[in-house]
């Protein structure tokens, strides 16, 4: 089922999408679809990525001694290879 969305967007910018969209034989409304599309999937797909890699964590029979890093740590967004 597809719901209908108000978009608000600036009449520059809907003035050059509607020729993009020409160009490419679609329309606006398909070309953000499509967008949207993509995005969510590759969200899904690094969540897939993150849960595979902390499986492989825990199942890990390598020894880190008391080096190993919490998963708060890991994914904290803070460098730690400097």
């Amino acid at each position: 089922m597809t719901k209908n969305l108000t978009l608000a967007i600036d009449d520059d910018l809907l003035d050059k999408a509607r020729v993009l969209a020409a160009m490419r034989r679609t329309t606006v409304n398909e070309m953000v679809r499509v967008y949207l599309q993509r995005l969510v999937e590759q969200e899904r797909e690094r969540d897939e990525a993150r849960e595979e890699l902390l499986r492989l964590i825990d199942e890990s029979e390598g020894d880190l001694g008391d080096h190993r890093p919490s998963r708060d740590q890991t994914y904290s967004g803070h460098r730690r290879f400097d």
